[in-house]
């Protein structure tokens, strides 16, 4: 299309060059021939005054050969009418070449009355030589022969021949020199003509190709300049001429993987910040988390060296004191004996706990699992935790089946319920009934110890189950009963959760995984 347009532009342009070399042929060649016409016309016209005046001179001469002899001016005679032959073939070869030139209409009469005249003057001279030759004496101004012929045949007959011949050949010169006045204007009026139509085809064509040469270039830059600005958005249209059609499609396509990269490498970015950001924040975290860490094990190590030296200054000081009296009784040796005893079960089950813990980090804490009857374990306990829990009253609500069965550690879950209630008769109001609640919930089933009680904060709630954490200074437990029995419930392939409502009273629930049947 494009090719086509350019080929389009040169045919008119051609065309247009054609029609304006044409006409300067055809104005050159009839401007040529006007003039090799108007220079014959005018050549002949000269030849016919020429022969005017030669005429007149021999006329003249001959006159004078009469008045003083016949031998006076013979050279000169003779010159004369060489000359006027010569001036008439020079007529007649000219004469012919008008005929030819301009046609017999143009030329009517002009050969023709050239052969009259000179007939004409072959005439005049041989009169003149017979009037030499009569001999007559008479004067010459007397004699008639004479005068008539000076009188009649050259004043009247030769002159109006000649005037005849000059007068028509003028009349040519004047057509010829009006045909081309005429043929000059109509040059004059055919370039201006043509120059008024041609101009605006020419003008029109230019701005034509102009535009269909620059519209592409221009959308091409459009194109280059968004890509450059970094707009990849941007696309080409491919209704452009089809030498264009591939350049865009490679350039609209350059841009579609500009902008897929850029996606990508946008994508990446976000990403990366994403990561860094999340990142940052897991590093905040773990690093709150080892601040609270180390605190807990300040704390921690503030605890266990309280706790273990509660005992171990009640160990050393019954010792002390029963090694100081001179003679004790065996009561009190006993007394002391059944003290350090009962210290000494504390500090064991103290370092029980924390070697529990210690082992279920590591993933080395293991339970002894058998099948069993959840119904009747927590029967069987029920009147352990009852004594536990004087004395408000202990309520077993069982929801379930009676005989569910679950692979289970019975020492290890009856160690977490005794957890469980002893943290509720502990921090819940007094002379309230604690609930021990068993529901299924295939394929688990839930068992929870439900109390009624301050509550647990919804901040706090989240760290019940962390290690050494004691919301509240009752009791002398270590805070980790929770920690423990979190441990147990995740060893049997369960969890412990918990709710609390501030006001109302918390639910702490252990969920353990049912056998089927």
């Amino acid at each position: 299309m494009y090719k086509r347009k350019l080929y389009l532009f040169g045919l008119l342009s051609t065309f247009i060059l054609l029609i304006a070399l044409a006409s300067a042929a055809v104005s050159a060649h009839l401007t040529r021939t006007n003039l090799a016409q108007a220079q014959l016309a005018q050549s002949l016209l000269s030849e016919h005054q020429q022969l005017s005046s030669i005429s007149y001179r021999l006329f003249k001469q001959l006159t004078d050969e009469l008045i003083f002899g016949k031998n006076a001016n013979q050279a000169k005679v003779r010159n004369k009418q060489q000359q006027i032959e010569n001036s008439l073939n020079r007529i007649k070869s000219l004469e012919l070449d008008q005929r030819e030139a301009l046609g017999l209409e143009a030329t009517l009469g002009s050969v023709e009355d050239t052969d009259e005249l000179e007939a004409l003057i072959q005439g005049i001279v041989e009169e003149f030589r017979a009037i030499a030759l009569s001999n007559d004496r008479t004067p010459l101004n007397q004699q008639q022969r004479l005068q008539t012929l000076l009188e009649v045949t050259i004043d009247n007959q030769f002159r109006e021949a000649i005037n005849s011949a000059v007068n028509r050949q003028t009349g040519v010169v004047s057509r010829i020199n009006a045909s081309i006045e005429t043929l000059n204007t109509s040059i004059v009026w055919f370039t201006i003509s043509l120059g008024l139509i041609t101009c605006p085809f020419i003008l029109l064509g230019c701005y034509w190709l102009f535009n269909a040469l620059y519209q592409p270039l221009t959308v091409i830059r459009t194109g280059t300049d968004a890509i450059a600005s970094g707009n990849y958005h941007y696309r080409l249209p491919e209704t452009l001429d089809s030498e264009f059609t591939d350049l865009v499609k490679a350039l609209n396509s350059m841009i579609a993987r500009l902008q897929e990269h850029e996606d990508q490498a946008d994508a990446h970015r976000k990403h990366l910040e994403f990561e860094v950001e999340s990142r940052t924040r897991a590093l905040k975290e773990a690093n709150n988390k080892l601040t609270q860490l180390d605190a807990k094990r300040r704390q921690f190590m503030a605890d266990v060296s309280h706790e273990l030296r509660t005992p171990l200054t009640i160990i050393r000081g019954e010792a002390q004191v029963t090694l100081r009296q001179a003679a004790a009784s065996n009561e009190i040796y006993k007394e002391t004996l059944e003290t350090i005893l009962e210290q000494a079960v504390n500090l064991s089950n103290l370092v029980d706990d924390l070697l529990l813990l210690a082992r279920a980090e590591m993933h080395e804490f293991t339970v002894d699992l058998v099948k069993s009857d959840l119904h009747n374990l927590l029967t069987q306990n029920m009147a352990l935790w009852q004594k536990l829990t004087k004395p408000r009253d202990l309520d077993l609500k069982w929801l379930a089946n009676n005989e569910v069965q679950v692979l289970i550690d019975k020492d290890r879950i009856a160690q977490v319920l005794t957890i469980l209630i002893e943290n509720a008769h502990k921090y819940s109001y007094p002379d309230t009934p604690i609930v021990l609640r068993v529901e299924s919930e295939s394929p688990n089933i839930n068992v929870s110890v439900i109390d009624i009680g301050e509550g647990i904060s919804s901040s706090d709630l989240q760290h019940v189950f962390e290690r050494f954490v004691r919301l509240k200074r009752k009791g002398n437990g270590m805070g980790l009963g929770l920690s423990i029995a979190k441990a147990i419930a995740e060893a049997h392939h369960g969890t412990l959760s918990a709710h609390s409502t501030l006001g109302k009273g918390s639910q702490f629930t252990l969920t353990l995984p049912v056998l089927d049947d």
